[in-house]
Parts: C-alpha cells; structure tokens; sequence
C-alpha cells in the first residue's frame, strides 16, 4: 500500500507542475493523418495538376502549331520574307575590345602567343556554340580608346574602326573562315585529341562568304598581303596615326604567324595525330 501511495503522490505532483490541458496543448499522434491528395490544385490535387478532362491529362498532346480551332499564330500573320533562311544564317557571338583588354589584363590571355578561337575558349569565360549556328566572334568597338595592348588576333569579323585600334598599337588583325568541324575542335581541342583521329584540313568558305574574306580592307585571310600592307597605311592616314613598322618590332616572329588557309591549329599541320597520353605528335609521311 505504501509503494501505491508513493506512486500517486508523485503522479499528482507532476499533474501540479505540468500546464493544464487546452487545445493548444493538443497534438495528434505521430503519422496518425494522411494526405490523400497532393497539394492544391484545381481539384484539391486528385487529378495531380493535369486538369479533369481532355488531351493534356492523358499526355495525348497536340500537335505544334495546333491552337483548339482557333487560327493559329503562323496563319495569323502575313509573310514576312526577311526570316526566309534565318535559322540557316551564321551567327558571330560578339567580344569587345574593352572584355578582350581585361582577358589580358587578368592574364587569362598570354599576348606573347597568336590569338584565335581556341585562346579565347581556353580562357574559361568565352563559350563557342558551332550547334547553334556559331561560326566564331566579331569583335566589336566597345572600348576603343582603352585599349592598349600590341596583339596578333584571328577574328571571324571585325569592323573598319577595331581593324584601326589594333593596328594603332602595332598589332595584327586578320579575320578568317572555319567550317563547322573546325569550329568544334577549336571550342575544345583536348576533346578532339583524345579522340585519337588525324587533324583534317580547314575547308575553304562558302560562295557567300568569299568576297569578305578575300578583301584587304576586312583584312580578310584569302587576300593579297601586297593589298592589306597598302591598306595599313590608307587606314592610318584616314585616323590619323602613325602606323608602327612591324619589321623593327622585337616581336616581328610573333606578329607575322599565321595559318595556312587549310590550317587549324598554330604549329599543328593537318594530317597530323596527337597523342595526349604520350605527349607525342605523329607527323604524316610527305
């Protein structure tokens, strides 16, 4: 009796010093209640967001361009013969002159070394999309008066003013063609040596693309380089400046490089394999 009596005293005891009982205080046990739905859709989620009734609940979708009966919207509006071909058109993401003087500035670009596709992809910050109709960068005159750096840039299109900025500080411009496979082994070059395949040979540019890159003045890669040196010094009479002798320059070496109108790589013929496990570069026999 005395053991019951303890027990008793030390359960009202707590009942004295715990809260009394209110709906506050009231809980249901643990998992007691499930949800049968989920969340709040139209219909409190029995039909999971999909709607009651139609095609779009049964995932029988319809067809592209098809809008319930209504005319649709490439009926709705005339023709317009501007976008005849324009997912056919090749595109130029641009980079200015003021990004390409901070890509050197932080040393993400080595200016000791020729410019191209593959330097400016390397740097981490500039993305090349050949899938989506990408054929290389323009480089575009945001910057001009900032830029100071003596450089030799292969571009893809580049205007009369930028040609005169890069040429002001001594440097070279030179604005060339690559087919889509070219461009794919430019945007990632280990990717393409792991592959363990031949470099091919850059194909030669299109009927339309001809004219551009075969005039002085777009210091195109398929014009006389007798034109573009009288060009240099017509440009530098029409800015203003005195053009620079690349001959006296300590890096003539660096500023003369240039690719051969079938080439991809500096230094890398086609026909060549290279070897990245091995470190190694298997030339073609002549």
């Amino acid at each position: 009796m005395a053991h019951l009596r303890e027990t008793s005293d030390k359960a009202l005891k707590l009942l004295r010093t715990l809260p009394r009982v209110q709906i506050g205080n009231l809980r249901p046990n643990p998992n007691s209640k499930q949800n049968d739905k989920r969340g709040r859709a139209q219909h409190g989620g029995d039909k999971h967001g999909a709607g009651n009734k139609g095609s779009g609940q049964r995932q029988n979708f319809m067809r592209l361009g098809y809008e319930t009966g209504n005319q649709p919207f490439y009926l709705r509006f005339p023709y317009e013969p501007y976008y005849k071909g324009h997912h056919l058109k090749r595109q130029y993401p641009p980079i200015s002159l003021l990004q390409l003087q901070v890509l050197i500035d932080t040393n993400r670009i080595d200016i000791s070394q020729p410019i191209d596709i593959s330097t400016l992809c390397n740097s981490g910050l500039l993305k090349l999309k050949p899938a989506e109709m990408e054929y290389g960068f323009q480089l575009t005159d945001e910057g001009l008066d900032n830029f100071q750096a003596k450089i030799n840039i292969e571009v893809q299109h580049a205007s009369e003013a930028v040609i005169a900025a890069i040429e002001k500080n001594g440097g070279v411009i030179r604005t060339a063609y690559y087919d889509p496979r070219s461009l794919h082994m430019l945007a990632n070059p280990k990717k393409w040596f792991e592959k363990g395949v031949p470099i091919p040979s850059r194909m030669l540019p299109p009927q339309d693309a001809v004219d551009y890159y075969t005039d002085p003045k777009n210091r195109g890669y398929l014009a006389n380089p007798e034109a573009i040196s009288q060009d240099r010094l017509v440009l530098a009479q029409k800015y203003g400046y005195q053009l620079p002798k690349i001959e006296e320059d300590s890096a003539y070496e660096m500023l003369t490089t240039a690719k051969d109108p079938r080439q991809v790589f500096y230094g890398l013929e086609p026909g060549w394999l290279i070897n990245i496990v091995d470190k190694t570069i298997i030339k073609r026999k002549q």
